[in-house]
């Protein structure tokens, strides 16, 4: 059975994507942590991140790095961090966040839900930095 994610990468469900290519694509996720909150998301279904070639796992970091640059230059944050935790979907994923300090990497703080037009505005922030170095990728 399909998980969340791929049916959200297949268009069964909504998703809003700021990044696609061959092998991931990259969506806001609809429980932020804080704004901004991007989901790199590989296209094969791999339960465990360890479980992933490694040119894969490059290929993610490479991604979740060029997201997290976007991040960090349209919203006010100190740094950007990166969560692997993969227990909320069967489906790897890297969480790449903007933050203030450590306390923000915590999913307490996840919100519940997010308006469309919210998650909307975050990655119209992100996609304009991506395009602004040049990154084709970029979707919407």
């Amino acid at each position: 059975m399909a998980t969340i994610f791929t049916k959200i990468i297949n268009g069964q469900i909504p998703g809003t994507f700021v990044w696609r290519d061959e092998h991931c694509v990259a969506f806001m996720s609809i429980n932020p942590i804080a704004p901004g909150h991007v989901l790199v998301v590989p296209r094969a279904e791999i339960d465990h991140w360890i479980d992933c070639p490694d040119d894969l796992v490059a290929h993610l970091y490479r991604v979740s790095h060029v997201i997290g640059r976007a991040q960090q230059a349209a919203f006010p944050c100190e740094r950007v961090g990166l969560i692997v935790a993969g227990f909320e979907v069967p489906h790897t994923h890297i969480h790449v966040i903007p933050t203030r300090s450590m306390a923000d990497l915590s999913f307490a703080n996840a919100a519940a839900s997010v308006g469309r037009e919210e998650l909307g505005a975050s990655a119209n922030a992100i996609r304009a930095e991506l395009v602004r170095v040049g990154r084709t990728e970029v979707s919407d």
